[in-house]
C-alpha cells in the first residue's frame, strides 16, 4: 500500500483556503486540495508492506503515548521548493511546530529501525493547499507577503495516523488505516 503518517486539520482552515483560491484564480493554475484530504505529513512512506504496515503502526503507538494533545497554529503562505521555482503552496504552522517536529523526528526514527527508510527532505510543518502548475510568481510573491502574518486558525493535534493514499484520476483518496489517540499521562 502506498502510504504516509500525517494529521487530518480540522475544516475550519478551508474557509480560508477557498478565499485564497477564489483570490488566486487570475495567477495560479495548479490541483487545490480538497477540504477532506488538508492536511501535515510527519512521514511519506511509500509503497510499503503488511509486514512494514504493522511495524509502523506499532512505531506509532509508541509515538502516541509519549506525547500529550496540543494546539498548532496555522500562519503564513510558503512554497516548496523555492519562490523561483514554486510547485507547492502551503499554509505554515507557528505555535506547535517544535511539537510536530518533535514527533516527525521520532516517527522517521523508528520506522528508520523497522526497515523504512526516511524521506531526505527535513520535516518543514506545514498544510499544502495547492499543487502549482503554473503561476505568475511576482502576483504569488505579493499574495505571500500580504499573507506573511495572516493567522489561518487553529487545531488541537490529538492523534497521528497511518493513511494510505491511493492515486486517481480525480486525486488521491486518503483512507485512515489506523489512529492512534495521544495520551501521554501528565507528570
Amino acid at each position: 500500500m502506498r502510504a504516509f503518517v500525517g494529521f487530518f486539520t480540522s475544516k475550519k482552515i478551508y474557509d480560508h483556503v477557498e478565499r485564497l483560491q477564489d483570490e488566486t484564480k487570475n495567477f495560479v493554475r495548479g490541483k487545490w486540495i480538497e477540504p477532506q484530504n488538508l492536511h501535515i505529513t510527519f512521514q511519506f512512506l511509500g509503497e510499503i508492506s503488511q509486514d512494514q504496515a504493522v511495524s509502523v503502526m506499532k512505531n506509532l503507538q509508541s509515538v502516541a503515548n509519549r506525547f500529550s494533545p496540543f494546539k498548532v497554529q496555522y500562519r503564513a503562505l510558503g512554497v516548496f521548493p523555492d519562490p523561483k521555482r514554486p510547485r507547492i503552496l502551503w499554509i505554515g504552522v507557528s505555535k506547535g511546530g517544535n511539537l510536530l517536529k518533535r514527533i516527525a523526528s521520532e516517527v522517521v526514527q523508528l520506522n528508520r529501525r523497522a526497515g523504512i527508510n526516511p524521506e531526505t527532505k527535513p520535516f518543514h510543518p506545514h498544510v499544502t493547499i495547492c499543487r502549482i502548475k503554473e503561476v505568475d510568481r511576482k502576483k504569488l510573491g505579493n499574495l505571500m507577503s500580504r499573507y506573511r502574518n495572516m493567522v489561518f486558525g487553529e487545531d488541537t493535534v490529538d492523534r497521528i495516523a497511518l493513511i494510505s493514499s491511493s492515486l486517481t484520476s480525480i486525486g488521491p483518496i486518503y483512507t485512515i488505516v489506523e489512529e492512534f489517540p495521544l495520551r501521554r499521562e501528565s507528570s
